[in-house]
C-alpha cells in the first residue's frame, strides 16, 4: 500500500501526463508519428527487462514527445512488461498504459521490436527466479550477463513502423482470449523510475515530434533517465519519415468516453517486493546492426 501511495504522490509531484498512470480519457485527433528506427543499448546487468519506446502526448504543448526505450529493473522476480499502445477508437486516438504482470498482455499487435513482435515477448524468460536473455532479440554482453540462450524470433506482426492500432491505417490485431484475461488480471503500473523517465522526456524539448520531426535524438537509453549516459542511442534520422504537423484544430483534444470497459474493471495495481537482481555498470556497447523498432538482429 505504501508503494502505491508513493507512486501516486510522485506522479502528481512531477505532473506526469495522464497517459503514464492511466488510460487517456480524451480523444487525440492526430495520429502519433511512426515509430523511429533505433538500436537497442546493451543490457546494464542481470534482472533488467527491456521496455520499448513510445510516443506520449503533452496536453500543455499540444504535441507528441518520444519516451525512449530503456532497460528497467523488474519490480520483482517473475514480472514482465506489457507495453502501452495507442488505439484508434470512437474517432480518436486513446492511450492504453503499460503495466507489469506475470504474463504479457495485449499491446495493440504493434511490432516494437527486440522481442515485442506484436504478441508476447521473445526477448527473454524467467527461469526459477532468474531472468534469461534471448541473444537473438536482446543486446547483452555475455561477460556481464551470463544467463543467456539463443532462440529464433518469430515475427507475429508485420515489420512496420505504425505506432497505433485500429483506424484506416493502424494495426489490425485484436486481443486473444488469453490476452483479455491478462488485461483484467492483477498487475502493477509503471515503477517510480519509469515515471521519472517519462517526465524527463516531457521536459526535454528535443524529444517533441514538432522539434525532432519524428527522429528524436534520444531514442533509447541503457537505464531510465540516463539521457546523456554512454550507450544512448539516437534515432536514425535518414530513415525516419517526418511527422505531419498538427493543425490548431487537431491539437485540441476532444472529450470522449474511455474506449474499453474492461479497463475500468481492471483491479488496482498491487505492490511488489524488490527484485533480487544484481545491478552492474553499463559496458561499452557491442558493434551491431541498427534495427527498426519492429526488427530483430541476432547478437553474436
Amino acid at each position: 500500500m505504501k508503494s502505491l501511495l508513493a507512486r501516486a504522490m510522485l506522479a502528481l509531484a512531477l505532473l506526469v501526463p495522464l497517459g503514464a498512470v492511466s488510460q487517456v480519457s480524451v480523444a487525440i485527433n492526430i495520429a502519433p508519428p511512426p515509430l523511429p528506427l533505433y538500436a537497442q543499448p546493451l543490457a546494464p546487468g542481470e534482472g533488467y527487462i527491456w521496455t520499448p519506446g513510445y510516443w506520449a502526448w503533452s496536453a500543455s504543448e499540444g504535441d507528441y514527445y518520444w519516451v525512449p526505450g530503456t532497460w528497467v529493473l523488474a519490480p520483482s522476480a517473475g514480472d514482465l512488461w506489457t507495453p502501452g499502445y495507442w488505439g484508434f477508437e470512437n474517432a480518436g486516438y486513446f492511450w492504453h498504459a503499460g503495466y507489469w504482470g506475470s504474463s504479457v498482455g495485449f499491446y495493440g499487435g504493434l511490432n516494437y521490436g527486440y522481442g515485442y513482435t506484436g504478441s508476447g515477448y521473445q526477448g527473454g524468460r524467467w527461469d526459477h527466479g532468474v531472468f534469461r536473455y534471448n541473444r537473438a532479440a536482446s543486446n547483452v554482453n555475455t561477460t556481464l550477463v551470463h544467463n543467456v540462450y539463443n532462440a529464433n524470433v518469430v515475427n507475429r506482426s508485420p515489420t512496420t513502423r505504425v505506432s497505433f492500432s485500429g483506424g484506416p491505417s493502424g494495426g489490425r490485431a485484436q486481443p486473444t482470449a488469453v490476452e483479455r484475461k491478462v488485461q483484467v488480471a492483477q498487475h502493477a503500473g509503471p515503477t517510480a523510475e519509469q515515471l521519472q523517465h517519462e517526465h524527463q522526456a516531457l521536459t526535454t524539448p528535443t524529444q517533441r515530434a514538432s522539434v525532432s520531426h519524428g527522429a528524436p535524438p534520444v531514442a533509447a537509453t541503457p537505464k531510465t533517465s540516463a539521457f546523456a549516459a554512454p550507450g544512448v542511442e539516437p534515432a536514425r534520422a535518414g530513415a525516419v519519415a517526418r511527422a505531419r504537423p498538427a493543425t490548431p484544430a487537431q491539437r485540441e483534444p476532444t472529450p470522449a468516453a474511455p474506449p474499453r470497459a474492461e479497463a475500468e474493471a481492471r483491479p488496482q495495481p498491487q505492490p511488489h517486493a524488490p527484485a533480487q537482481a544484481q545491478r552492474a555498470a553499463p559496458q561499452q556497447r557491442q558493434q551491431r546492426e541498427e534495427s527498426p523498432a519492429g526488427g530483430e538482429q541476432p547478437h553474436r
